[in-house]
């Protein structure tokens, strides 16, 4: 995935002088919460695609100031990034859900992997079209008719004769994704539960260049996607139950756009957590949640849910 923090984020992110500028991340700053620039060591990170440009801009903020330290950020999905972590392959799973009491909590146990829930930000999913496909909102009811199991809808009017007759070309995510988990819960009413006949995948640039690249083109994503893409797509809100409402920084974060505003998480092993560095990163990201946020166009924490983060985290 493209690197999302620029020069100007850099700066924006008040790591110091001498981080911005510093194209091979070689100089080291004193200001920041992270230290001195003295630790060392690696950090693997994988898991959800949505929170992967939250993870990948403060992967580049805290290696400016930690040139020993090397993290690499993977997008397995959420799933996928859990069977990882529970399998003692990674130190940090990223995720767009919780971990799963039922089957990923059970596995973790076994392998003795011990681990902190500690939110990072917010996100809202985004239903988006090809600009070509007009459509301004759509409701819960019309979403679950399109995208439930046994679905044959071909086109919107089919669900609401005032909707576009284009014929649908559909992209969303694959099964291992948490979007897809959350999705499939509060649009069809059982996590998993959608139909099959739609072009899946865990990279979310995928689904948008799926999206922007048919004239019939329609999915859903994480918004950070929309964001960074917006003038390939049409962002269409949603109604679920007090009107239509568009997904923004605002409504994300105060959950007006429902229901599919959600929060993402980070998830660090209790053992990992003893080494410097990795404890020294989590802390970091949690002091500098907002303008990370803002860098990688994340809907950043509220002060009441930053707090609640370092009291997960031990901080």
């Amino acid at each position: 995935m493209k690197t999302l923090i620029t020069l100007a984020a850099c700066c924006a992110l008040a790591l110091g002088a001498a981080a911005c500028g510093d194209d091979d991340n070689e100089s080291t700053a004193s200001s920041g919460s992270s230290g001195s620039g003295d630790l060392s060591g690696n950090i693997k990170i994988d898991g959800s695609s949505t929170v992967a440009p939250f993870a990948q801009a403060a992967q580049e903020a805290f290696q400016a100031e930690n040139p020993g330290v090397k993290i690499t950020v993977g997008t397995s999905g959420t799933g996928g990034g859990f069977e990882k972590f529970c399998a003692g392959e990674t130190d940090i799973s990223d995720a767009s859900r919780p971990i799963k009491d039922d089957e990923e909590v059970p596995v973790c146990e076994k392998a003795g992997i011990n681990y902190k829930e500690v939110q990072v930000a917010n996100d809202g999913i985004a239903v988006v079209s090809n600009p070509e496909l007009k459509v301004d909102c759509l409701t819960t009811a019309e979403l679950k008719k399109v995208w439930n199991q046994g679905s044959k809808v071909k086109n919107l009017s089919e669900v609401n004769p005032k909707l576009p007759d284009t014929e649908l070309s559909l992209f969303g995510p694959g099964t291992d994704s948490g979007t897809f988990d959350f999705f499939t819960d509060v649009i069809n009413g059982e996590e998993g539960v959608s139909r099959e006949d739609y072009q899946p995948s865990e990279d979310d640039n995928i689904l948008v260049q799926g999206v922007a690249g048919e004239p019939g083109g329609f999915g859903y994503f994480g918004h950070s996607y929309y964001e960074q893409n917006q003038d390939k797509l049409n962002l269409i809100k949603v109604d679920g139950g007090d009107g239509c409402i568009e997904p923004t920084t605002e409504t994300i974060q105060s959950g007006e756009y429902k229901p599919l505003s959600r929060p993402l998480f980070m998830y660090p092993s209790t053992k990992a957590l003893q080494r410097p560095e990795v404890k020294a990163f989590l802390d970091y990201i949690l002091e500098n949640q907002q303008a990370i946020a803002e860098a990688s166009q994340i809907v950043p924490m509220n002060t009441q849910q930053t707090d609640e983060a370092k009291t997960a985290l031990g901080s």
